[in-house]
């Protein structure tokens, strides 16, 4: 638009007319119109934008993005009418989509996220439990049967009752501390030989 029509009656018209002419006036190849454009309808924008609570940076991120895909689509307005409307819809997108993305990185805290989390040992704890046991039960492997029978009975037990581990492997009560302990010896050798490979 030229500067004498922008003077006559631009306080008569309202920011949604301003633009649609200054779009009429654009795509009819009058480059200066965009300027016109941009100058009426970027303040709006920046309102709209901010409501969403975006940061400056931010929100020049999203009004500029708009600027672009109106640019990049502008020939998809058929009713110039709609200029102001198509702007103000593509800026409040765009400024949710910001929103939406910033939500889902936001960092939580170590002790918000530890009250939200069950109390349970975490996978690296659980697999080197498991790799101990199994290390451990390799071990008890390799003793002979007396040796396996004995520990497997001790281990499942807080206080073993001597005289029924002495009907149940027919040993007498008094070697049981005794071979219990050669026994536990033997596993510990084991364990000593595989943490060696």
């Amino acid at each position: 638009m030229s500067e004498d029509r922008r003077t006559e009656g631009q306080s008569d018209q309202s920011p949604w007319d301003m633009a649609s002419g200054a779009f009429i006036a654009w795509r009819s190849g009058d480059a200066a119109a965009m300027d016109e454009l941009v100058a009426t309808m970027t303040p709006i924008l920046w309102h709209v934008v901010r409501a969403y609570g975006h940061d400056r940076q931010t929100a020049e991120d999203v009004i500029q993005a708009t600027w672009l895909g109106f640019v990049r689509l502008h020939r998809t307005i058929e009713d110039p009418q709609a200029v102001a409307s198509w702007l103000i819809t593509s800026a409040r997108r765009g400024a949710a989509a910001h929103a939406r993305a910033a939500r889902r990185a936001t960092p939580v805290q170590d002790e918000t996220l530890h009250a939200a989390l069950p109390d349970a040992e975490s996978a690296e704890a659980l697999a080197m439990l498991d790799d101990e046991a199994s290390r451990l039960w390799g071990a008890v492997a390799t003793v002979d049967e007396r040796c396996r029978k004995l520990l497997r009975v001790v281990a499942f037990m807080d206080r073993p009752d001597y005289q029924s581990i002495s009907r149940d492997l027919d040993m007498p009560v008094g070697s049981i501390g005794p071979t219990r302990a050669r026994c536990l010896a033997k596993v510990r050798t084991a364990l000593m030989k595989g943490g060696e490979r």
